[in-house]
């Protein structure tokens, strides 16, 4: 075959992608082809296979064919053998590999794909890749197709057979039960060993789960076979405790997001760090899966916790509801003054970044079907033009591009506050885990202003404030709440601008008076003084103030909220600022795992915009004058009896007849008065009508044990619906939205 004299020497630069004009030279298929973005992602691994892995270029092939049957559709990128002399052999191969481009995102059809191309070459292992994600898989032969293992990596050229039955087992990736077993064994052996109280002893291990999220993402590089987070290198190191020294560049590392106190220390005894790093170093946690590592986390904390901690983790299928009922969309500002673990904002988070990467799938795939289906462009042409394309998009997915659209979400799009330290920590690692957005949580009290949390500012609230506590006359603003250093006042004030100074100007105004005087609620029964409140019925304001005009307000709630008679002011105050959207009842034992036995309900509302609160007030006073304008003649004949009857009796010197009059007086002008309120909030109500969704839910996806594997769950479509249900309550939530009338004579569940 004749040498083709346009190609560079094959192995001269291992190391170098070449490109001429639109065209990028395959080292393996020995040829120029178009520089599409498929293409580059290719050879931008084959790299890696070479550099990092130790393969060579006789050891793997480019887009071959898997079926034997010369179908174009079943073409691997790379298939990799152990040696040449087993290609040649044409013996099964070790790796197959499946590269997309950057703008796709990796999903289940491909690792199906790759899947598939391993069992039709009998390969132990599969690479899915692009820059996005790369993930390495081992495939279960002696099982039937769907048994596949993530792990973390795949053998070197040289590793032998030892090294790649240890690399199975060692630094594989987590299942959620095993994360879950594992971290409660760390959990165990920091109690048994330190003698510390759970809480304690949790505080050590996030400590530690930090570290090791730092050293994956910092130190670790698939260059480097050696895993620095582990027993055996950590005994390697100089030093009377080497796992503190991580502790100690991991703080740094975290240090603008205050995570850790500046003089903090991991409270361990070295042999006690070791053995938590022993348990923990074969498990990769920046490669685990967001899902598994969320889920398992969270198990872990509510059934360590429980009461102590436990109410501060919404179960998820309740978070997974409440987020899909309100639809977030990108370019949305979420808030959580109460974010516990940051399950919202977490989901939020997942949710929107998928929207993104989905959008900008869809951009790319319309824009290539589009040029592909143009006979009259050259295949060089056409590549670039795709190049031109995907350059265009790729930026707008750089997480560190301050800016972009990742970038955006993650930085000013989420934020929480937690008044317990413990849980700001938990909610910023946890995120930390899910792939960022915590530099938005604050360990701060959720009713008073920080960062980018003041009132206007949301387009959604999502909530789970604490039940039964009260916020006391005594409970008051204190001067560290309120005072930042410059710098950061400066660095809010230059993101934020006007709105966040006239917001902390508010709060700085109000110091040393009592949180609740920021408030209405604590007034609206009439009290001249502030009284004690309950919290939750604190939060639901500060919820609706935080939102803008438009915005959409997700809270749960104790039962007693919707029903209790003495709480009907706090029903009329939300009915005066927004819409009630929807009421969803929960079963009584929905929190019991979380240490709350109380029945909660959860509830959707939508704050008014500037001109339907303008038309709703306009039509309250119309409706109050009315029925005032109804009763004035009977109250000033009823008045003027008792009064003339009043003035007989001071005639008469009769002081119980007069008194007993007066109180006669006093009780009529506060039931008429009741009576007019009633009458024109019914009134009211008729002249600015609106269908709310109510439903009773009785399977929610957990049980009281806080399981949540393979439990009935009617609140969204999966595979555990109850077979009496036809439609999910988010599903009917939806045709509601539509057509509400078939739901007005419905039964108590819908």
């Amino acid at each position: 075959m004749a040498k083709n004299k346009s190609a560079p020497q094959p192995y001269a630069k291992p190391d170098q992608i070449q490109i001429r004009g639109n065209e990028i030279f395959s080292p393996l298929r020995q040829k120029w082809i178009p520089l599409t973005p498929e293409e580059m992602v290719r050879q931008q691994y084959l790299q890696v296979l070479v550099e990092e892995y130790g393969f060579t270029h006789e050891q793997i092939a480019e887009e071959m064919e898997v079926t034997g049957r010369g179908s174009a559709q079943a073409r691997a990128d790379f298939v990799i053998w152990r040696t040449p002399q087993d290609k040649t052999a044409e013996k099964s191969p070790l790796i197959v590999v499946e590269c997309k481009a950057d703008n796709v995102t990796i999903d289940r059809s491909v690792y199906a794909q790759g899947e598939n191309y391993a069992r039709l070459t009998n390969s132990p292992f599969f690479v899915t890749h692009n820059h996005r994600e790369t993930r390495h898989w081992r495939v279960l032969h002696e099982k039937m197709p769907k048994h596949v293992e993530e792990i973390d990596g795949i053998p070197h050229a040289d590793a032998t057979d030892k090294e790649i039955k240890e690399l199975i087992e060692r630094l594989k990736v987590f299942k959620e039960d095993e994360f879950a077993d594992l971290l409660h064994q760390c959990h165990n052996v920091i109690r048994n060993r330190e003698k510390r109280d759970p809480v304690a002893a949790f505080d050590e291990i996030a400590k530690i789960l930090f570290v090791k999220v730092f050293v994956e993402r910092e130190l670790k590089t698939k260059k480097k076979r050696k895993n620095l987070f582990s027993e055996e290198f950590l005994k390697d190191q100089i030093g009377n405790n080497p796992l503190e020294e991580l502790f100690q560049k991991t703080k740094e590392h975290y240090k603008a997001d205050r995570i850790f106190e500046f003089d903090e220390k991991l409270n361990l005894k070295p042999a006690t760090g070791l053995e938590i790093v022993r348990l923990l170093e074969k498990y990769n946690l920046s490669d685990t899966s967001e899902d598994i590592k969320g889920i398992a986390f969270e198990r872990f904390l509510g059934k360590t916790f429980r009461g102590e901690i436990g109410q501060f983790f919404t179960p998820r299928p309740i978070v997974e509801f409440m987020v899909r009922m309100v639809d977030p969309k990108e370019g949305e500002v979420i808030c959580d003054p109460a974010s516990g673990s940051g399950g919202f904002l977490i989901r939020f988070f997942e949710i929107v970044r998928q929207q993104i990467l989905g959008d900008a799938d869809r951009q790319y795939q319309e824009f290539k079907a589009k040029i592909e289906g143009d006979k009259n462009l050259s295949p060089e042409k056409k590549a670039t033009m795709l190049r031109a394309r995907f350059d265009e998009i790729q930026p707008t997915l750089d997480h560190d591009r301050e800016g972009s659209r990742l970038w955006t979400l993650a930085n000013r799009c989420i934020y929480g506050t937690d008044a317990n330290d413990r849980m700001a920590r938990t909610s910023k690692m946890n995120m930390i885990m899910h792939g960022d957005g915590h530099g938005g949580v604050h360990h701060h009290d959720g009713f008073l202003n920080v960062n980018g949390i003041f009132e206007g500012r949301f387009d959604i609230i999502l909530t789970n404030p604490p039940f039964g506590a009260n916020v006391e006359p005594s409970d008051k603003i204190l001067e560290e709440q309120v005072t930042l250093p410059d710098e950061v006042e400066r660095e809010y004030g230059r993101i934020y601008g006007t709105p966040y100074k006239e917001a902390q100007a508010r709060v700085r105004a109000a110091k040393d008076k009592p949180i609740a005087s920021l408030f209405e609620l604590p007034k609206a029964k009439g009290n001249s003084t502030l009284g004690k409140i309950k919290t939750e019925l604190l939060f639901i304001e500060r919820c609706l103030d935080l939102l803008k005009p438009g915005g959409h307000l997700g809270i749960v709630l104790p039962e007693s909220v919707f029903n209790n008679p003495s709480l009907i002011y706090v029903r009329e105050f939300c009915e005066n600022r927004a819409y009630i959207r929807a009421v969803v009842s929960l079963p009584q034992d929905t929190f019991v795992s979380s240490g709350a036995s109380v029945k909660a309900s959860l509830l959707f509302m939508q704050k008014f915009t500037r001109k339907e609160r303008a038309d709703f007030e306009t039509k309250m006073a119309a409706a109050d004058k009315e029925t005032r304008g109804k009763y004035a003649p009977e109250i000033a004949s009823r008045t003027k009896e008792l009064e003339d009857a009043t003035e007989e009796a001071k005639k008469t010197r009769d002081t119980d007849r007069r008194k007993a009059l007066q109180k006669e007086l006093h009780e009529y002008g506060k039931e008429i008065e009741e009576k007019i309120k009633r009458e024109a909030r019914a009134l009211l109500k008729e002249r600015f009508p609106y269908p709310i969704f109510l439903y009773e839910a009785k399977f929610v996806g957990i049980t009281a044990t806080g399981e949540t594997d393979r439990v009935p769950n009617e609140l969204l479509p999966n595979e555990f619906k109850p077979a009496d249900i036809e439609f999910t309550t988010i599903e009917l939530y939806q045709r509601f939205k539509v057509d509400p009338e078939p739901f007005l004579s419905a039964g108590p569940r819908a």
